[in-house]
């Protein structure tokens, strides 16, 4: 494999190396794809104001999250199906982030199971969650995350049905045969089936199980069984914020799914600024989506983020190279984060600030009036 020099050459290897129907379900979004395309494109309109002349000979990226002390303040969102990347999925997906000091968060989706992740040795890693409609499967899924050392709930709450994913009704997408969804084993709900529908198999498995009747109230339910801190991932408005807030979530990730639910939304970089400000710093609010480069990680945390989740990323590093090729993943988004912390004067993450970049929806600058 010759010298990989950013996370996005990773794509192209991963395109090569899977089944089309794989590649497709991974990397694809909703409909026209716009969303997609802008949860990139958002970034490049975000610029530096960079300082100088800061001593920055010694940067710490350490951070803490929901009251875990981590490396850097890039973790790993859900993403389900793992194996049909490599064969080695979650085991080697919890294994890099262990190596790498960061949080890893296991699918409901995920084709190996709760407990084989955790006997994958110590980690922090945080369990997401959708709702069935049988409830008990909810509650036993969050039990089994409880037992097995998992420190938090991440609920995904945009996901009342799934969004039209062209591709995969192209490809009338299912999990390959070899695969089952690990969590559901003895639950009826492990496997995925392409039924006579026109529809992918994976949104014919979600109008069958996914609760779309799931609200606030089922938040407060959630509360009631579990003492782990509960994030809502899905959050794109500042309405939603503030009933986040005070329905007493411990976190809130913005997110878009990748993409992959309601197209024409904003990039979750745009959308990020509004949740934060509503959220009035009562709770912390991470990005999830779009991110490629340290550089998109640092825009991220000046906007009021706490941190950040990558999902395609690790699936095409997995893709292309198992275990070594998430951790090389991590530890590349590493290196470029703190490369753009020195270059713009930040020693800790603390220190980037919203004064550290300008967007083309700010205000103009007043420029402080010197004497000629």
């Amino acid at each position: 494999m010759e010298e990989i020099t950013n996370v996005m050459e990773f794509e192209e290897i991963a395109r090569q190396k899977l089944p089309k129907m794989v590649y497709d379900y991974y990397a694809s979004g909703a409909e026209d794809q716009w969303t997609l395309k802008e949860n990139r494109n958002a970034f490049s309109r975000i610029l530096f104001r960079p300082r100088i002349l800061v001593d920055v000979s010694n940067i710490d990226l350490t951070t803490t999250v929901m009251g875990f002390k981590i490396s850097m303040p890039i973790m790993i969102a859900p993403t389900a199906m793992l194996k049909m990347a490599h064969p080695d999925g979650e085991y080697a997906t919890a294994r890099a982030a262990s190596a790498a000091g960061t949080i890893m968060t296991l699918s409901s989706l995920a084709t190996s199971s709760i407990e084989e992740v955790a006997s994958t040795g110590p980690g922090i890693r945080f369990f997401q969650l959708y709702v069935y409609k049988d409830r008990n499967v909810a509650a036993q899924l969050v039990r089994r995350a409880e037992r097995a050392g998992f420190k938090a709930i991440v609920l995904t709450v945009d996901t009342p049905r799934l969004g039209r994913r062209e591709a995969d009704i192209k490809n009338r997408f299912a999990l390959p045969p070899s695969l089952t969804l690990k969590n559901f084993e003895g639950l009826d709900l492990g496997k995925m089936t392409v039924d006579k529908t026109s529809d992918s198999g994976l949104a014919s498995y979600f109008v069958g199980q996914v609760d779309p009747t799931l609200s606030w109230k089922d938040v407060k339910w959630l509360q009631t069984i579990t003492l782990l801190p509960i994030l809502v991932k899905g959050v794109l408005t500042a309405e939603d914020a503030k009933l986040a807030v005070q329905n007493g979530v411990a976190g809130i990730i913005v997110s878009n799914h990748g993409a992959r639910q309601l197209d024409y939304v904003p990039a979750t970089i745009t959308a990020l600024e509004e949740v934060v400000k509503a959220a009035e710093g009562r709770v912390p609010v991470f990005l999830d989506g779009g991110v490629r480069r340290g550089t998109d990680v640092f825009k991220a945390l000046a906007m009021g983020a706490s941190g950040v989740f990558i999902g395609r990323p690790v699936v095409f590093s997995l893709a292309a190279d198992g275990e070594a090729g998430v951790r090389k993943v991590l530890q590349m988004l590493r290196d470029e984060l703190e490369l753009t912390m020195a270059l713009s004067g930040c020693t800790s993450i603390e220190e980037i600030t919203r004064n550290h970049i300008i967007t083309d929806w700010d205000p103009p600058r007043s420029l402080p009036s010197s004497r000629l």
